[in-house]
């Protein structure tokens, strides 16, 4: 793999964070974080940055990194299997030189990072744990 595991590691931490925020359930509330008890915190909005963090993480990736982040994807997701790493790095270039990127894929694809965590323990490898 051509990807440093703190690289993934960091995406799938991000990516996390973005699925755990859903819409706003009563966007005119006019409570503060103290008052809804901070739980404003797991609703996006416009104001929220873990997308761009995520789309800065993947665009400081060099084209080797990014295609092995998706072929983890497309392997975590059933696409191709480990044995077929090869070739899910194959078809990650081709995509991404077609016009797909990378960020609005991970972006779009519900449970992406349970997918990626998929994709590194069926090549075997075990996520970094986040220091505390």
């Amino acid at each position: 793999m051509d990807i440093a595991l703190d690289k993934v590691t960091e995406i799938i931490l991000r990516l996390r964070a973005v699925e755990a925020k859903e819409g706003a359930t009563d966007p005119d509330s006019g409570s503060n974080p103290v008052d809804d008890g901070a739980a404003d915190v797991l609703v996006g909005g416009t104001d929220d940055a873990t997308e761009q963090e995520i789309a800065s993480a993947i665009a400081g990736l060099n084209e080797d990194e990014r295609s092995n982040l998706m072929a983890l994807l497309y392997i975590g997701r059933g696409d191709l299997e480990a044995a077929e790493w090869g070739e899910a790095v194959r078809m990650a270039k081709e995509r991404e030189v077609a016009g797909d990127s990378p960020v609005r894929e991970l972006l779009g694809t519900p449970d992406a990072a349970a997918l990626l965590e998929e994709g590194l323990d069926s090549l075997g490898i075990a996520m970094d744990a986040p220091e505390a």
